[in-house]
């Protein structure tokens, strides 16, 4: 079974969204990280910018594979956990902690009914095997 935590919001991508005082802290899920395996780098492309929802932002690197990491909603990236650059197992160890991957500002809410609850989330997992 899968950790999933009732407050966030989830995509289809497997990345969690946290929104707390007009910010959001974005991650991935524990079933991203569960199937990726180690990760072992992240690049962020798009650092300082505004983005679109489900607009790539990230790369995730594993020992398995490279996955992109999306922008759940729409908003400017403000902030990057510099803390995983030196220590990427932080993600695969608290993914929904120490492992948060960025901030974002200035969101485009109108975005939210696209994200999926706790609920909904795992069903969606359910669905998948």
């Amino acid at each position: 079974m899968y950790h999933i935590l009732p407050e966030l919001y989830y995509t289809h991508e497997h990345e969690w969204l946290l929104l707390q005082n007009g910010k959001a802290r974005v991650g991935i899920t524990d079933y991203a990280q569960k199937s990726l395996g180690d990760v072992v780098y992240l690049d962020f492309t798009a650092r300082g910018r505004r983005v679109n929802q489900k607009e790539v932002v990230a790369s995730i690197e594993s020992v398995k594979a490279v996955s992109e990491i999306f922008a759940p909603l729409a908003g400017t990236i403000t902030q990057v956990n510099e803390n995983i650059n030196r220590k990427p197992e932080l993600v695969n160890q608290d993914p929904y902690g120490q492992g948060w991957l960025f901030e974002m500002e200035e969101l485009d809410l109108s975005g939210l009914g696209e994200l999926l609850d706790a609920k909904k989330y795992e069903e969606f997992l359910k669905n998948l095997s």
